[in-house]
């Protein structure tokens, strides 16, 4: 390609630069044809053909499904609800992990690793990663396809990553009827991963049937900035990183966190909460964790823990899905539209409290 004299960094005074002609822009496409590209495979299908094609194993399929599901639009919110119901009576037959850990602890990568070893038994893998969004932009990164580059190559693994959108109750709400939908295709094995840094943990501890606590050693006191809560809903925490110069590190922390768990009271589940080292990295003590997830899944099986604790769920979910439709109607609401900006002026130049705003505006909702 030839210089562009245009440039100023072509001259012979800048010694060793130089900036090549670019290629011409090409034309402007019609807003026509944009408009074809959008709407083409873009037809929604009857939730009969969307059941059949996720009964049927489709991941084309499923991934539209999913979206019609996370859509806000009222136009997708009835047929989103169709298709769950139709999927419910296949669904259920999965065992439901849920993942968090720092950031930085290493979870795609263990995730990819554990995920290799389920797949690699012949079992279907179903990866639901809730993303943080940015409260300015409200944009998303969902990068955990390009972190987990070799399980989302897998033919036996579906890597699904959503944006909280500010809404971690709305998210949640989606991600346990994602996670229905991923039953009803066939997956025996779903990951729920989130970044503990936040509330979202309550909310993926209340969807699974196993909640594993991600660690890192080394990183200054173990226990420091470690919430008692997630500590007490962990069935097993497994402290990552166990390799080379941290593998000393690893087994103090190890000792630490085992000393911990015994001042907590027994789980009504009658599991003991373990605590295991691993590498994601060198691939160690992988299967350890794995073998001790089965392990429970059979422990609560048999003792009546696991039915009691998905049925329990279930009940908590039909309060989650009330407070949230509720508060759909109140913000949909086209008087509370209309009002709700000039109750915020009154508020702000004190002509009413925020209590006798919020009760005015109720009262609009219950007209």
């Amino acid at each position: 390609m030839e210089k562009d004299k245009e440039y100023i960094e072509n001259d012979p005074f800048y010694k060793g630069l130089s900036v090549n002609k670019g290629v011409s822009q090409p034309l402007p496409t019609d807003k026509k044809s944009i408009d074809r590209f959008l709407t083409k495979n873009r037809k929604l299908l009857s939730a009969d053909e969307y059941v059949k094609g996720i009964v049927a194993g489709n991941i084309t399929i499923l991934s539209k499904a999913v979206t019609i599901i996370e859509s806000s639009k009222p136009a997708h919110q009835d047929i989103a609800r169709e298709i769950v119901l139709k999927c419910m009576p296949y669904s259920g037959n999965s065992v439901r992990v849920g993942i968090t850990g720092v950031p930085g602890v290493g979870k795609s990568t263990f995730i990819e690793v554990l995920g290799k070893q389920i797949t690699s038994q012949n079992k279907k893998l179903a990866v639901l990663a809730v993303d943080p969004s940015s409260e300015r932009s409200k944009g998303s990164i969902l990068g955990d396809k390009t972190r987990m580059e070799e399980l989302s190559g897998d033919p036996l693994a579906y890597i699904r990553p959503s944006p909280s959108a500010g809404s971690l109750g709305g998210v949640a709400r989606k991600t346990r009827e994602t996670i229905v939908l991923c039953e009803t295709a066939g997956f025996s094995t779903i990951f729920i991963e989130t970044v503990g840094v936040g509330q979202s943990e309550t909310a993926v501890h209340s969807m699974t049937d196993f909640f594993l606590l991600l660690m890192l050693a080394g990183a200054g006191d173990e226990l420091q900035g470690i919430k008692r809560g997630i500590m007490e809903m962990a069935d097993i925490i497994a402290i990552n990183k166990a390799d080379g110069n941290n593998l000393e590190k690893t087994l103090l922390a190890k000792a630490q966190y085992e000393n911990a768990l015994h001042l907590f009271p027994p789980k009504e589940s009658e599991w003991q909460p373990k605590v295991l080292t691993c590498s994601a990295l060198k691939k160690t003590g992988i299967y350890e964790i794995w073998n001790s997830i089965e392990d429970y899944r059979l422990t609560t099986a048999k003792n009546g823990y696991f039915i009691k604790r998905r049925n329990e769920q279930s009940l908590y979910w039909m309060y989650e899905t009330i407070n949230e439709q509720l508060k759909l109607q109140f913000y949909n609401n086209p008087e509370i539209k209309k009002s709700i900006k000039e109750f915020e002026n009154k508020i702000l130049n004190a002509g009413i409290s925020s209590f006798d705003a919020a009760g005015e505006l109720l009262k609009m909702l219950y007209k």
